[in-house]
């Protein structure tokens, strides 16, 4: 899979996608991260991509122009029919989740475009962007740190970015996992000042560790996200 990033910063992302599994990933060209800085395609001489915007107010707007520019650049490389969709990060956006990160796996590239300062021109949001994406109720800096977040998720679900494949198919808010929450781990040693690692979990028995799982599963999220339980089996209380 290819990622387009525009960012006025793409120095932001060296550390996060050049180690560990993200590292591996592109060495192995599972994964491609372009990027792309809108500033290329500004006009006056100071190379500026914002300004002041309409009826006052505080805080600098990101212009339309370049960035339109520096998604046609890209788009241009594809046939119009392949041409990717652009994603824009941005607090008011919808939140971004799992499943979303399942569907843009399926793609073959993904544009993600930013956001910075007070905002971007609406023109460009409403006739450039196909889908606004947030991940979280809160305000950061600018998008660069959620633009990681989902090329992040996102690569962990393709083929062979992680050691075993079935490790993602098995972790919180995986289908395999009946969306839920995951359940608490445990490794060596057995018993650690006192505290035991559950018995069903030491019984080579794995009808029993699975039942284990699935039942300490079921709890914790009904405990820390019942939300993600309505409707879900026999331990679902979260009705209505």
């Amino acid at each position: 899979m290819k990622f387009h990033i525009i960012t006025l910063f793409p120095e932001m992302f060296d550390g996060p996608l050049t180690m560990s599994i993200m590292k591996r990933a592109r060495q192995k060209r599972l994964l491609e991260i372009d990027f792309l800085n809108p500033r290329r395609f500004a006009t006056d001489k100071h190379r500026r991509t914002d300004a002041p915007q309409y009826g006052g107010g505080a805080g600098m707007v990101m212009m339309a122009p370049p960035l339109f520019s520096a998604v046609e650049s890209i788009k241009m490389r594809y046939s119009p029919s392949d041409a990717p969709p652009v994603a824009l990060t941005t607090p008011q956006g919808e939140t971004f989740s799992h499943q979303i990160a399942q569907r843009f796996a399926l793609l073959p590239a993904l544009i993600i475009v930013c956001g910075r300062y007070e905002g971007i021109d609406e023109r460009f949001v409403q006739h450039g962007v196909d889908r606004e994406i947030s991940i979280g109720d809160f305000v950061i800096t600018g998008g660069e740190i959620a633009a990681m977040a989902i090329i992040d998720a996102v690569a962990r679900l393709l083929p062979g970015v992680l050691g075993d494949d079935e490790s993602a198919k098995h972790e919180s808010f995986a289908p395999l996992n009946d969306g839920m929450l995951e359940g608490p781990v445990y490794t060596r040693p057995a018993n650690y000042r006192g505290w035991r690692v559950p018995e069903e979990l030491l019984t080579g028995n794995h009808a029993a560790v699975e039942a284990f799982r699935r039942r300490e599963a079921a709890a914790r999220t009904e405990q820390r996200r019942p939300d993600l339980m309505r409707g879900w089996g026999p331990y679902s209380q979260a009705e209505g």
